[in-house]
């Protein structure tokens, strides 16, 4: 069991120390790896904050929020303020396990809010466009459109 709390620490450090030191443009990330970056007006836990508020107001399941930074600093790394915050709706992400069972890797929903080197605060998450076809989910597009609005939904409410 503490094997895999340290594994699931480690994981989050790594993954929070190479986001956050990502400087890449939207629209270049994006075209790459799926990845939307939303510049946030304001500070880490504010963003986290509004995001979830966002998230229970529109009836979404918050699973819960990691603080990577909390973690890493923890087992002695420097790590800007990182969060990972999760969230979904069992009804529609369920639907693109349904489609392909290893789109479980992208669910549920998690938007990572960090802290960039020049002290501005990013909100990311995986496009579902990206995500459908990384996943090769065809028959879902419905659902991936609504997917979609909600997420931007949910962003707006922290951009810049």
């Amino acid at each position: 069991m503490m094997k895999t709390i340290n594994a699931i620490r480690s994981a989050a450090v790594i993954a929070a120390t190479i986001t956050a030191s990502a400087q890449v443009s939207t629209a270049e990330a994006g075209a790459r790896d799926g990845i939307v970056t939303v510049k946030s007006r304001y500070s880490v836990s504010e963003t986290v904050n509004r995001i979830k508020r966002s998230v229970e107001e529109k009836g979404i399941t918050v699973f819960g929020v990691v603080d990577q930074a909390k973690l890493g600093n923890a087992a002695g790394n420097k790590v800007r303020p990182s969060r990972l915050v999760m969230f979904g709706n069992p009804a529609l992400g369920t639907t693109f396990i349904t489609a392909n069972p290893l789109a479980g890797l992208d669910w549920p929903v998690r938007v990572l809010v960090y802290q960039a080197k020049d002290g501005s605060v990013y909100a990311a998450y995986t496009d579902f466009s990206w995500i459908a076809k990384r996943h090769r989910i065809q028959s879902r597009g419905r659902e991936f459109a609504m997917a979609t609005q909600v997420i931007e939904a949910v962003t707006d409410s922290v951009r810049k």
